[in-house]
C-alpha cells in the first residue's frame, strides 16, 4: 500500500474525509495543503529529504484569497507535478465533469485515476486508491466512464476546436477558411471545413452548427 499521501484540496470538510478514508487503508503518512504552490513545494521538499509521497490526490477548483499563488489551479499543479515526478501516482478528485478536460489530463499530464466528487465519491476514492496501488490501470469514475468513451470514432484535435470557435463567434464558412489561412492551418479549404464540420455533428448528434456550438461549451471544449 501507498506509503505516503499529499492531499491538495481547499475544503476542509471534504480534506477530512479524504484523510478519515485513507487512515482506513493504514497509510502512514497523510500530509494536506489548501494551496496548489504549497502543495509543489512539499513534493519538492520530499524528494530532497529522500523520503518522496507515492501519490498526490488533487482537486482542480481552488478559492482565490489573500495568499498570492503561482499556481492557480489543480490543473497547473498536475501539469507542473507530472513534468518534475514522472513516478508520482495523481489522482484527481473533482465535481467537474466536462470531457475534453478530464482526456487533456490522461493524455498530457498522464494521471493515474479521476473520481467526481458527490454521493460516493469517497467511497470510490477508496477503491481507485486501491486498483491503481497494485495496476498500472488508469481509473475512472463510473458516473463519467460512457461520457468519456462514448463517440470515439474520431479525435478531437486543435484544428476541431479552432472551427468550432470560429462558429460560435457567427463566422462563416469562407470566413473560417480565410481564418485558417491567416493562421496557416491546414486544410483551409470550405469543401474540407464542411466535410469536418460534418463528422464533428455526427460525432456529438449535434443537429446542425448552432447545436454543436452549444454542446461543445457545454463540454468546455471552447
Amino acid at each position: 500500500m501507498f506509503q505516503k499521501v499529499l492531499i491538495a484540496e481547499d475544503m476542509d470538510y471534504i480534506n477530512s474525509g479524504i484523510r478519515s478514508e485513507l487512515k482506513t487503508l493504514k497509510i502512514p503518512q497523510i500530509e494536506y495543503v489548501a494551496y496548489c504552490d504549497e502543495a509543489l513545494l512539499k513534493l519538492k521538499k520530499a524528494i530532497i529529504e529522500n523520503n518522496p509521497f507515492d501519490l498526490l490526490i488533487s482537486d482542480l477548483s481552488f478559492v482565490e484569497d489573500a495568499h498570492e499563488q503561482e499556481l492557480k489551479s489543480g490543473e497547473a499543479l498536475i501539469l507542473e507535478a507530472r513534468k518534475l515526478f514522472p513516478d508520482l501516482k495523481i489522482i484527481v478528485f473533482s465535481v467537474e465533469n466536462k470531457k475534453h478536460q478530464i482526456q487533456t489530463l490522461f493524455n498530457q499530464a498522464n494521471i493515474n485515476g479521476y473520481v467526481l466528487k458527490g454521493r460516493d465519491g469517497l467511497r470510490e476514492l477508496k477503491k481507485a486508491i486501491q486498483e491503481i496501488e497494485i495496476s498500472e490501470i488508469k481509473y475512472i469514475s463510473t458516473e463519467i466512464q460512457s461520457a468519456l468513451y462514448k463517440n470515439v470514432a474520431i479525435e478531437i484535435t486543435d484544428y476541431d476546436l479552432n472551427v468550432v470557435a470560429c462558429l460560435s463567434e457567427g463566422m462563416s464558412q469562407p470566413e473560417i477558411s480565410t481564418y485558417l489561412k491567416n493562421q496557416m492551418m491546414i486544410p483551409s479549404g470550405v469543401s474540407a471545413i464542411e466535410k469536418r464540420l460534418k463528422l464533428l455533428k455526427e460525432h456529438f448528434n449535434a443537429k446542425n452548427p448552432t447545436h454543436l456550438v452549444a454542446i461543445a461549451k457545454d463540454l468546455g471544449l471552447i
